[in-house]
Protein backbone atom coordinates (compact mmCIF):
# COMPACT_ATOMS: atom_id res chain seq x y z
CA UNK A 1 0.00 0.00 0.00
CA UNK A 2 2.82 2.41 0.87
CA UNK A 3 4.54 1.65 -2.44
CA UNK A 4 1.25 2.28 -4.25
CA UNK A 5 0.78 5.66 -2.55
CA UNK A 6 4.35 6.71 -3.32
CA UNK A 7 4.46 5.63 -6.97
CA UNK A 8 0.87 6.69 -7.71
CA UNK A 9 0.40 9.59 -5.30
CA UNK A 10 -2.05 11.24 -7.69
CA UNK A 11 -4.63 8.42 -7.54
CA UNK A 12 -5.83 9.16 -3.98
CA UNK A 13 -6.41 12.74 -5.18
CA UNK A 14 -9.19 11.41 -7.41
CA UNK A 15 -10.87 9.80 -4.42
CA UNK A 16 -10.55 12.95 -2.33
CA UNK A 17 -12.03 15.01 -5.18
CA UNK A 18 -14.90 12.54 -5.51
CA UNK A 19 -15.69 12.75 -1.78
CA UNK A 20 -15.68 16.56 -1.90
CA UNK A 21 -17.82 16.53 -5.05
CA UNK A 22 -20.42 14.40 -3.28
CA UNK A 23 -20.37 16.47 -0.09
CA UNK A 24 -21.04 19.63 -2.13
CA UNK A 25 -23.36 17.98 -4.65
CA UNK A 26 -26.36 20.14 -3.67
CA UNK A 27 -24.58 23.14 -5.20
CA UNK A 28 -24.78 21.76 -8.73
CA UNK A 29 -27.10 18.73 -8.70
CA UNK A 30 -29.44 20.31 -11.28
CA UNK A 31 -26.74 21.59 -13.64
CA UNK A 32 -24.65 19.99 -16.41
CA UNK A 33 -22.10 19.19 -13.71
CA UNK A 34 -24.46 16.67 -12.09
CA UNK A 35 -22.60 13.82 -13.82
CA UNK A 36 -19.15 15.06 -12.81
CA UNK A 37 -18.85 12.84 -9.71
CA UNK A 38 -19.46 9.84 -11.98
CA UNK A 39 -16.67 11.05 -14.25
CA UNK A 40 -14.30 11.41 -11.28
CA UNK A 41 -15.20 7.92 -10.02
CA UNK A 42 -14.64 6.52 -13.52
CA UNK A 43 -11.23 8.21 -13.60
CA UNK A 44 -10.32 6.80 -10.19
CA UNK A 45 -11.22 3.23 -11.14
CA UNK A 46 -9.50 3.52 -14.53
CA UNK A 47 -6.24 4.68 -12.95
CA UNK A 48 -6.47 2.04 -10.23
CA UNK A 49 -7.08 -0.71 -12.75
CA UNK A 50 -4.20 0.60 -14.85
CA UNK A 51 -1.89 0.33 -11.84
CA UNK A 52 -2.95 -3.23 -11.08
CA UNK A 53 -2.55 -4.33 -14.71
CA UNK A 54 1.05 -3.07 -14.74
CA UNK A 55 1.98 -4.57 -11.38
CA UNK A 56 -0.06 -7.79 -11.15
CA UNK A 57 -0.20 -10.39 -13.93
CA UNK A 58 -3.60 -11.70 -12.83
CA UNK A 59 -5.15 -8.40 -14.00
CA UNK A 60 -3.65 -8.62 -17.49
CA UNK A 61 -5.84 -8.52 -20.59
CA UNK A 62 -3.35 -10.63 -22.56
CA UNK A 63 -2.02 -14.17 -22.22
CA UNK A 64 1.33 -13.31 -23.82
CA UNK A 65 3.88 -12.35 -21.17
CA UNK A 66 5.38 -9.54 -23.24
CA UNK A 67 1.97 -7.85 -23.29
CA UNK A 68 0.95 -8.63 -19.71
CA UNK A 69 1.57 -5.06 -18.55
CA UNK A 70 -0.21 -3.37 -21.46
CA UNK A 71 -3.06 -1.30 -20.05
CA UNK A 72 -3.33 1.39 -22.72
CA UNK A 73 -6.68 0.19 -24.09
CA UNK A 74 -8.52 1.30 -20.94
CA UNK A 75 -7.01 4.78 -21.31
CA UNK A 76 -7.92 4.99 -24.99
CA UNK A 77 -11.53 4.21 -24.13
CA UNK A 78 -11.38 6.65 -21.23
CA UNK A 79 -10.05 9.44 -23.46
CA UNK A 80 -12.79 9.35 -26.08
CA UNK A 81 -15.57 9.09 -23.49
CA UNK A 82 -14.11 11.90 -21.38
CA UNK A 83 -13.61 14.30 -24.27
CA UNK A 84 -17.15 13.76 -25.56
CA UNK A 85 -18.50 14.35 -22.05
CA UNK A 86 -16.55 17.61 -21.78
CA UNK A 87 -17.78 18.83 -25.15
CA UNK A 88 -21.36 18.02 -24.13
CA UNK A 89 -21.00 20.07 -20.95
CA UNK A 90 -19.73 23.14 -22.74
CA UNK A 91 -22.23 22.78 -25.58
CA UNK A 92 -24.99 22.93 -22.97
CA UNK A 93 -23.45 25.94 -21.21
CA UNK A 94 -22.78 28.35 -24.07
CA UNK A 95 -25.56 30.52 -25.49
CA UNK A 96 -24.00 31.74 -28.71
CA UNK A 97 -25.33 29.54 -31.54
CA UNK A 98 -22.15 29.94 -33.57
CA UNK A 99 -20.11 28.68 -30.62
CA UNK A 100 -22.50 25.76 -30.17
CA UNK A 101 -21.99 24.74 -33.79
CA UNK A 102 -18.23 25.03 -33.38
CA UNK A 103 -18.26 22.83 -30.28
CA UNK A 104 -20.42 20.29 -32.09
CA UNK A 105 -17.94 20.28 -34.97
CA UNK A 106 -15.02 19.85 -32.55
CA UNK A 107 -16.73 16.89 -30.88
CA UNK A 108 -17.23 15.31 -34.31
CA UNK A 109 -13.58 16.02 -35.18
CA UNK A 110 -12.54 14.33 -31.93
CA UNK A 111 -14.61 11.24 -32.72
CA UNK A 112 -13.19 10.99 -36.24
CA UNK A 113 -9.63 11.51 -35.02
CA UNK A 114 -9.93 8.60 -32.58
CA UNK A 115 -11.43 6.35 -35.24
CA UNK A 116 -8.71 7.19 -37.77
CA UNK A 117 -5.95 6.91 -35.17
CA UNK A 118 -7.30 3.51 -34.08
CA UNK A 119 -7.15 2.33 -37.71
CA UNK A 120 -3.55 3.51 -38.09
CA UNK A 121 -2.30 2.25 -34.72
CA UNK A 122 -3.27 -0.71 -32.58
CA UNK A 123 -5.35 0.77 -29.70
CA UNK A 124 -4.77 -2.40 -27.68
CA UNK A 125 -1.06 -1.75 -27.42
CA UNK A 126 -0.39 1.93 -28.05
CA UNK A 127 -1.91 5.20 -26.96
CA UNK A 128 -3.86 7.14 -29.57
CA UNK A 129 -1.70 10.18 -28.99
CA UNK A 130 -2.43 11.91 -32.29
CA UNK A 131 -6.14 11.82 -31.48
CA UNK A 132 -5.40 13.03 -27.95
CA UNK A 133 -3.43 15.94 -29.38
CA UNK A 134 -6.27 16.97 -31.71
CA UNK A 135 -8.88 16.47 -28.99
CA UNK A 136 -6.90 18.42 -26.40
CA UNK A 137 -6.56 21.44 -28.64
CA UNK A 138 -10.23 21.14 -29.55
CA UNK A 139 -11.09 21.23 -25.84
CA UNK A 140 -8.82 24.23 -25.28
CA UNK A 141 -10.63 26.08 -28.07
CA UNK A 142 -13.96 25.05 -26.55
CA UNK A 143 -12.95 26.48 -23.17
CA UNK A 144 -11.88 29.73 -24.82
CA UNK A 145 -15.29 29.92 -26.51
CA UNK A 146 -16.96 29.29 -23.16
CA UNK A 147 -15.12 32.19 -21.52
CA UNK A 148 -15.74 34.39 -24.55
CA UNK A 149 -19.44 33.56 -24.35
CA UNK A 150 -19.52 34.56 -20.67
CA UNK A 151 -17.74 37.82 -21.42
CA UNK A 152 -20.23 38.63 -24.17
CA UNK A 153 -23.01 38.08 -21.62
CA UNK A 154 -21.42 40.65 -19.33
CA UNK A 155 -19.77 38.28 -16.84
CA UNK A 156 -16.14 38.75 -15.73
CA UNK A 157 -13.56 36.18 -16.83
CA UNK A 158 -12.58 35.47 -13.22
CA UNK A 159 -15.57 34.11 -11.29
CA UNK A 160 -14.29 32.61 -8.02
CA UNK A 161 -17.76 31.48 -6.93
CA UNK A 162 -18.58 29.77 -10.22
CA UNK A 163 -17.71 26.06 -10.23
CA UNK A 164 -17.20 26.05 -14.01
CA UNK A 165 -14.50 28.71 -13.68
CA UNK A 166 -12.38 26.35 -11.56
CA UNK A 167 -13.16 23.27 -13.64
CA UNK A 168 -12.36 25.10 -16.87
CA UNK A 169 -9.13 26.48 -15.40
CA UNK A 170 -8.10 22.97 -14.35
CA UNK A 171 -8.89 21.55 -17.78
CA UNK A 172 -7.06 24.35 -19.58
CA UNK A 173 -3.84 24.00 -17.57
CA UNK A 174 -3.77 20.21 -17.85
CA UNK A 175 -4.68 19.80 -21.51
CA UNK A 176 -2.23 22.51 -22.51
CA UNK A 177 0.53 20.17 -21.33
CA UNK A 178 -0.83 16.60 -21.38
CA UNK A 179 -0.88 15.79 -25.13
CA UNK A 180 2.74 16.89 -25.60
CA UNK A 181 4.01 14.79 -22.70
CA UNK A 182 1.93 11.86 -23.96
CA UNK A 183 3.36 12.24 -27.46
CA UNK A 184 6.93 12.28 -26.16
CA UNK A 185 6.21 9.19 -24.04
CA UNK A 186 5.39 7.10 -27.11
CA UNK A 187 7.63 8.65 -29.75
CA UNK A 188 10.68 9.42 -27.61
CA UNK A 189 10.54 7.08 -24.60
CA UNK A 190 14.19 7.78 -23.69
CA UNK A 191 13.33 11.45 -23.08
CA UNK A 192 10.20 10.41 -21.12
CA UNK A 193 12.36 8.27 -18.83
CA UNK A 194 15.37 10.57 -18.57
CA UNK A 195 13.39 13.64 -17.57
CA UNK A 196 10.74 11.72 -15.60
CA UNK A 197 7.85 13.09 -17.66
CA UNK A 198 5.53 10.61 -15.98
CA UNK A 199 6.00 12.40 -12.66
CA UNK A 200 5.52 15.78 -14.33
CA UNK A 201 2.24 14.56 -15.81
CA UNK A 202 1.12 13.33 -12.39
CA UNK A 203 1.88 16.73 -10.86
CA UNK A 204 -0.33 18.41 -13.45
CA UNK A 205 -3.09 15.91 -12.62
CA UNK A 206 -2.85 16.94 -8.97
CA UNK A 207 -2.96 20.62 -9.96
CA UNK A 208 -6.08 20.06 -12.08
CA UNK A 209 -7.93 18.14 -9.39
CA UNK A 210 -6.88 20.62 -6.72
CA UNK A 211 -8.58 23.33 -8.77
CA UNK A 212 -11.66 21.11 -9.04
CA UNK A 213 -11.72 20.74 -5.25
CA UNK A 214 -11.35 24.49 -4.73
CA UNK A 215 -14.29 24.95 -7.07
CA UNK A 216 -16.46 22.44 -5.21
CA UNK A 217 -15.72 24.10 -1.86
CA UNK A 218 -15.75 27.75 -2.91
CA UNK A 219 -18.55 27.79 -5.47
CA UNK A 220 -22.06 29.01 -4.81
CA UNK A 221 -25.19 27.65 -6.47
CA UNK A 222 -26.45 31.05 -7.57
CA UNK A 223 -23.18 31.80 -9.39
CA UNK A 224 -23.13 28.66 -11.51
CA UNK A 225 -23.27 29.54 -15.19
Amino acid sequence: MIEFLISSFFIPVYFIAWVISMLTYKKYFDTVMRFFPIFIAYTFFTETLGYFIVNFEEFSFFEEKEYAWHNVIIYNIYSILSFLFFFWMYWKLVFNRKYKKTILFLSLLTTISFIVNALLQDPMHTGLYFADLISSYSLLLTIILYFKDKKEKGFPLIQPNNLMFWVSSGFFIFYLVFPHLFFVGFEFPEIWITYNFRKILQVFIVIMYTLFCIGFLKSKRRDFR
